[in-house]
C-alpha cells in the first residue's frame, strides 16, 4: 500500500516532463547558412561579375521555388592572410529544409544555368581560380516569445 502513493507521485512526475519542455522562451527559426569566401589577388571584381550574374539569377530562382526564404553577400575586412573577404549567407526556412536539397537544388539551377550536374561541377572548379572557400557554419535563429 506505501508504494501506490510512491508510484502515483512517479507517474505524475513523468507525465508533466514533456510540458515543461514545451514551455520554452524562444521559438526555433530559420537556418542560415553562412560561407567564408577569400578572394584571390586581383579577382575581386571578376568574383562579384559571378555573383552578380550566374549566382545572383540561381538564388532568385531558388527563392521563387520555396527552397530558400533569401540570400545575403557582405564584404569584410580580413586582418591576417587566412581570413575572408565575403560572407555569403542563404537563409532555409528550417533544418528540414536539408532532406532532399541537393535534387532540388540541383534541378532548379539546371534549369537556369543549362548545366548538368558534370558541367556545374566543372564551373566550381574553375571559380577557384577567382576565390578559395574557407568553411560554412549553419545559425538557426531563435525567436524569443
Amino acid at each position: 500500500m506505501k508504494r501506490l502513493p510512491l508510484l502515483w507521485v512517479l507517474l505524475l512526475c513523468v507525465l508533466s516532463f514533456p510540458l515543461s519542455a514545451q514551455d520554452r522562451s524562444y521559438t526555433e527559426g530559420p537556418v542560415m547558412e553562412v560561407t567564408a569566401v577569400k578572394i584571390m589577388d586581383g579577382q575581386f571584381d571578376n568574383y562579384m561579375k559571378h555573383l552578380q550574374g550566374q549566382y545572383k539569377r540561381v538564388m532568385e530562382a531558388q527563392k521563387e521555388a520555396g527552397i530558400i526564404l533569401g540570400y545575403a553577400i557582405y564584404s569584410t575586412q580580413a586582418r591576417r592572410p587566412d581570413e575572408p573577404d565575403l560572407y555569403l549567407t542563404v537563409v532555409y526556412p528550417n533544418m528540414a529544409a536539408f532532406d532532399g536539397l541537393r535534387d532540388r537544388s540541383e534541378a532548379v539551377s539546371g534549369k537556369v544555368t543549362g548545366q548538368n550536374t558534370a558541367q556545374a561541377n566543372t564551373a566550381y572548379a574553375d571559380r577557384g581560380k577567382m576565390r578559395q572557400i574557407l568553411g560554412s557554419n549553419l545559425v538557426r535563429e531563435l525567436k524569443l516569445k
